[in-house]
């Protein structure tokens, strides 16, 4: 299937597929996956959920949540279209490839390896590293660089546990925080938008069991800190 957009979703939102278990779509940076107390209509949940029923609030189809992204992350979700999928989706879910790009600062002096610490969260809902075995949770992020300039790196980043803001925290802890990280990088006041993408997932479709993999290239301020802002050299 090709994405594509549809009126009732908001823009930046791309359907990448769709059948009668499950429903993939590109999330843009800014929009959150579910909603809050504060926000409950201005989320990917609530766009998908009026594309599904067509804008018939009266329709009893909907969706199902199976993860999330942080609200300045961008990047490929899938969702549930009945109960049932969803719980197997969530079975399987440690055994799905998450994959990432991320535009980070600085230059690694190790272009590949594996990040590891255990990853607890304070009253002010700041996650970090603690040498508390019992309190912290177990994380780990596996990296490679795929390209540098004089400020920024590229790095791919596969996911081998799934724990909140894990990769934010784990680049901030080497030194190299990820671009127009708020909360823990460096400030970046002149970049309005995080430079942290979910390009890829792959996963056993829930009724057939056969693997999938959805990919969505990265959004463009990714090539513009890099220097492709031509897109000659556009990111996938």
């Amino acid at each position: 299937m090709e994405p594509f957009t549809n009126k009732h979703l908001p823009r930046g939102v791309m359907i990448l597929h769709e059948d009668h278990d499950i429903l993939v779509a590109n999330k843009p940076a800014g929009l959150l996956t579910m909603g809050t107390e504060k926000e409950k209509v201005r989320t990917l949940y609530y766009a998908l959920t009026d594309y599904v029923r067509k804008g018939n609030v009266k329709s009893r189809n909907r969706i199902f949540i199976v993860h999330r992204l942080d609200r300045e992350v961008s990047g490929v979700l899938v969702f549930a279209k009945t109960e049932a999928a969803k719980f197997r989706l969530q079975d399987q879910w440690d055994a799905s490839e998450k994959t990432y790009l991320a535009v980070v600062h600085g230059e690694l002096v190790e272009k590949e390896g594996t990040i590891t610490s255990y990853l607890t969260e304070n009253s002010a809902f700041v996650v970090h590293s603690t040498n508390d075995t019992r309190n912290g949770k177990l994380s780990q992020t596996a990296y490679r660089v795929l390209r540098e300039t004089r400020l920024y790196s590229l790095l791919e980043i596969r996911l081998l546990t799934g724990r909140k803001h894990q990769i934010r925290v784990h680049m901030a802890d080497e030194g190299h925080p990820i671009v127009g990280d708020k909360k823990y990088g460096k400030g970046d006041r002149d970049q309005k938008l995080m430079a942290l993408h979910a390009v890829s997932l792959t996963l056993n479709h829930p009724r057939t069991g056969r693997p999938m993999t959805f990919e969505w290239k990265a959004p463009a301020h990714f090539n513009h800190l890099l220097g492709g802002a031509s897109g000659e050299e556009r990111i996938k």
